[in-house]
């Protein structure tokens, strides 16, 4: 049987099904390119009291298939930063996982696709969830995404291009010039997050231009733009204003 396990988000986000899954599996291997969890590899390791063998875009994209035959023979965990389905990479294996009549089973994990509750804001008045990559010079969809978004007075969550194999984050400050320099005004209030599910998580309410200054710590990073507040919405942005 193949496991695709979401490991969450914080310390010990896993849930018991999967900590428990992990723990009885022949091998485990941790993909290290689609996110930050709290965990260093070494406390994971600890927690389950096994090694993990990690592995990057790569192997998840071209050499799955090498794992697919053990797992028609015994239990193998692939274990996945976040939620299993918050990159459609992790989607993929299951799919390829079915055309090979592999067994397989998921079990789900937190993403920052639900820790954004976290504001205040409710995830229904959400609309599509945008990207900022780094190279975004020419880019225009998050801006016209956010737009879209805005018309229909929805909230825009934009995440930030990240490549933690390389220890690259775009950070709070350039996702706030991006979108001043793409017409969004400085004036717009603005959701800044970091480290969402962490321990030490820190979110602050404020316009784009002021969050561009704020020293949000260590990654990963996401910017929130709302669109129309229920009062219940203000009242608990005013939460994350000092």
């Amino acid at each position: 049987m193949l496991y695709l396990i979401g490991l969450g988000l914080g310390r010990k986000s896993i849930s018991v099904e999967g900590f428990e899954i992990v723990k009885k599996c022949k091998t485990a291997y941790l993909e290290n390119y689609t996110s930050v969890i709290e965990p260093t590899l070494e406390e994971l390791e600890s927690f389950f009291g096994r090694k993990l063998i990690v592995v990057e875009r790569d192997f998840v994209e071209n050499k799955i298939e090498s794992i697919f035959e053990n797992a028609k023979k015994e239990d193998i965990a692939f274990l996945i930063k976040g939620d299993n389905y918050s990159a459609s990479t992790h989607f993929d294996i299951y799919l390829r996982a079915k055309k090979e009549k592999v067994p397989i089973k998921v079990i789900s994990g937190t993403s920052i696709l639900t820790a954004v509750g976290i504001t205040g804001l409710s995830l229904y008045n959400f609309g599509k969830t945008v990207s900022i990559p780094f190279h975004n010079e020419n880019t225009k969809s998050p801006v016209e995404y956010f737009f879209m978004n805005k018309k229909n007075n929805l909230h825009t969550l934009f995440l930030l291009d990240l490549n933690p194999t390389e220890n690259k984050f775009l950070t709070i400050k350039e996702a706030c010039d991006y979108l001043i320099k793409n017409k969004i005004p400085k004036k717009t209030l603005a959701i800044g997050c970091a480290r969402l599910g962490f321990s030490n998580q820190k979110i602050k309410t404020s316009t784009l231009e002021k969050l561009g200054n704020e020293n949000f710590g260590s990654p990963p990073y996401c910017l929130i733009i709302p669109g129309k507040l229920h009062f219940k919405e203000e009242e608990a942005l005013e939460l994350w204003k000092n």
